[in-house]
């Protein structure tokens, strides 16, 4: 780190320069509510210090090449006001402010009188450039052009040519400078606060999109577990009422079943609404369903009544968890959907296979008794929506809809190329 980097680390920090940067803030923020005050101020203070100085000294030697002007006092404050004044409005109007001001000085040199207050030209550049607009600085040079001639002829029985120009570059390339620097700093200003509020948008707008991102997972993960447990549920509840009078022994059955769903659910539920809660002791490591969970939850559409054959080719069980996780809820998906709407009474094939990067899902039901069509839905559910989300994770494709011959087919195709 170079030395004036340590330098300005150090003034960042320094206490005097934090209260000078908060006082100037506070001033900045006064301002805007005070505007005239602060130009009046301005006005009062360049007075008291050029001009007052004028009304109550002596003006020189008449011997010394240089001299202040000596005039009557009402005179001088005439010239000294139409001089000062004229600043008031150097914010609101500065190229106007700049030429009042400018005129009276070049008057006041043509006629050979020099002020104190003259100073007040260089406050006018300054705050023509600081104010004013940029492509009307070019207007400003005709009238300095005049000011630098007569100032030129005035002194050039007294001081060298080169000289006057020499001195009058330098004030005027000073105040010129100071306001193209404050100018600047400005800018800079205001384009890092208007950063610094798109930012604070942008961090919002990403906060909101997390959570919305969040809330669609947790809606996923709901809908999959509970739809699938209360479809499961609601099949088991009807066919024990209709076997609980035939068949109590099928009855307890099937409420012992319910049982089992409800409680695989619950502990389902729990697990996935611990993860989101914040907790101070150490999370819970209770792995997520994966390939290997497809056996039981086959078991479990079985005891509602469908027949269920489920076929694996490929090393399945090796594959990532997050596609596991993923493979097992479009299942689950499709056979809850199957249950739903073929009824108990349909047939279901469930087949993966791995082949190469790709893994295949395929989930087809025979439709419900008698080979009548299923129903036609009056739009995507949420369902399909959540399969297709799921596979869309892993560069993957879901297809859902009727075959020929009757049932429902569920065709899900997942790329594993980017799985480590």
């Amino acid at each position: 780190m170079s030395g004036d980097d340590n330098a300005a680390g150090v003034l960042v920090g320094h206490p005097v320069v934090d209260r000078l940067f908060r006082a100037g803030r506070r001033l900045r923020q006064w301002d805007a509510g005070h505007r005239w005050a602060l130009d009046t101020a301005v006005v009062l203070v360049i007075f008291l210090l050029f001009g007052a100085p004028d009304l109550h000294h002596d003006h020189g030697h008449p011997d010394e090449p240089i001299t202040l002007t000596h005039l009557p006092t009402a005179q001088m404050l005439l010239l000294q006001l139409a001089l000062i004044v004229p600043l008031w409005w150097r914010r609101r109007a500065p190229l106007a402010a700049f030429y009042a001001v400018l005129a009276v000085f070049v008057a006041e040199w043509a006629a050979g009188i020099l002020l104190r207050a003259d100073v007040a030209v260089l406050v006018a550049v300054y705050s023509l450039v600081l104010h004013g607009r940029l492509n009307r600085l070019v207007w400003a040079v005709p009238g300095l052009a005049a000011a630098v001639v007569v100032i030129v002829l005035r002194l050039a029985g007294y001081v060298s040519v080169w000289d006057v120009l020499f001195v009058v570059g330098v004030f005027g390339t000073a105040a010129v400078a100071l306001g193209f620097a404050v100018r600047i700093r400005r800018a800079q200003l205001a384009v890092l606060r208007e950063r610094a509020v798109q930012l604070e948008i942008e961090r919002d707008q990403r906060s909101r999109l997390a959570a919305a991102n969040e809330r669609a997972r947790v809606a996923r993960e709901m809908h999959d577990i509970l739809g699938h447990s209360l479809s499961v549920i609601i099949t088991l509840a009807d066919g024990g009422a209709y076997a609980s009078d035939t068949s109590p022994e099928r009855g307890k059955e099937a409420l012992r079943l319910i049982g089992d769903a409800g409680r695989d659910s619950l502990a389902e539920l729990r697990r996935m609404l611990g993860v989101l809660r914040e907790q101070t002791d150490e999370p819970s490591l209770a792995p997520q369903p994966g390939i290997a969970d497809l056996d039981p939850l086959c078991r479990q559409i079985r005891a509602a009544g469908p027949q269920v054959e489920y076929r694996s080719t490929g090393a399945v069980d090796t594959l990532d968890v997050g596609v596991q996780l993923a493979a097992y809820r479009i299942v689950q998906e499709a056979l809850t959907n199957a249950l739903k709407h073929a009824g108990p009474h349909t047939r279901i094939r469930l087949e993966l296979r791995a082949e190469g990067r790709r893994l295949r899902i395929t989930v087809r039901d025979t439709g419900p008794p008698g080979g009548d069509p299923p129903v036609p839905s009056t739009g995507e559910g949420h369902g399909v929506v959540g399969m297709r989300e799921r596979a869309a994770l892993y560069g993957g494709t879901v297809t859902a809809g009727p075959v020929p011959g009757g049932g429902w087919s569920v065709a899900a195709e997942l790329d594993l190329t980017d799985i480590s």
